[in-house]
């Protein structure tokens, strides 16, 4: 497949340093370049592109607030590129798939398109399954219904009570059921209960198997809620929709995850 991309970056010479060391990766397509966050939102929309490598400090709109210009669309995959560390945190609590220092190291840009490889692959997958499932609720509704109830059946005991999370020097053990909702960025899991952020190096992958599915659902591509802190259901445009949690934040429910929503309106 290929990973057609964006290179988003005010400096021209950080932006053709990018493109070389891309060229090492044949499925990678630069589409476009941008030199501010404006151009950067319109290539965006207008391209939709896979992946954005994206600058952090830009004049005007800097990167995260490229990022938040995407509310209202299916957003691209996003590695942000920059010359400081200080905003680690907060591009893995923005989903970003990595955080890339300049200059961009050849190792750790290869481990970085590995894992949007297997975020596309994912994304991929429950897009087939989906169809899938419509497929099946046409032809043979009742195939369907038996495969629902087989998919309910894994025994509770099976899954976390308490997770062990080291962060910031510390060991903390948090109670599942007080996890309100799980953002991803890479092999870091940003865990938010109601009162602490917690960081956690492991992909979603291997948290999601140690969650009970029948209490946490993916809604996104990079984020797991805790159905129980769900306390209501905002419609968006584009078959998208909003989940409202217990402490107030909201979550982008997109399309390919509506199937989540169906059980609060079903």
């Amino acid at each position: 497949m290929t990973i057609r991309t964006i290179l988003v970056d005010d400096e021209s010479l950080a932006i053709q340093g990018l493109q070389l060391r891309l060229q090492a990766h044949e499925d990678v397509e630069i589409i476009e370049t941008c030199t501010n966050g404006r151009e950067a939102i319109r290539a965006i929309k207008t391209h939709k592109p896979d992946l954005v490598f994206l600058d952090i400090q830009m004049p005007g709109f800097d990167g995260f607030s490229v990022v938040q210009g995407m509310m209202e669309v299916e957003p691209p995959l996003f590695i942000f590129v920059t010359a400081y560390g200080d905003y680690a945190i907060r591009a893995f609590e923005a989903q970003a798939v990595d955080y890339l220092m300049k200059p961009v190291e050849d190792g750790r840009l290869a481990d970085a398109l590995d894992r949007v490889r297997q975020r596309l692959s994912e994304k991929r997958q429950v897009q087939e399954a989906e169809k899938l499932r419509e497929v099946l609720a046409e032809v043979a509704p009742q195939a369907m219904s038996d495969f629902a109830a087989d998919d309910d059946t894994p025994a509770a005991n099976r899954f976390e009570k308490l997770i062990n999370i080291k962060d910031r020097g510390q060991i903390f053990r948090v109670d599942v059921d007080s996890i309100e909702r799980i953002d991803a960025a890479g092999d870091y899991m940003c865990i938010y209960t109601a009162d602490n952020s917690l960081i956690l190096r492991e992909t979603m992958k291997d948290l999601e198997k140690r969650l009970d599915p029948r209490n946490f659902q993916r809604v996104h591509r990079s984020t797991i809620v805790n159905l129980s802190q769900v306390r209501q259901v905002k419609p968006h445009t584009n078959g998208e929709c909003f989940l409202v949690l217990e402490s107030g934040a909201q979550v982008k429910v997109s399309r390919s995850y509506r199937d989540v929503v169906a059980r609060f309106v079903h």
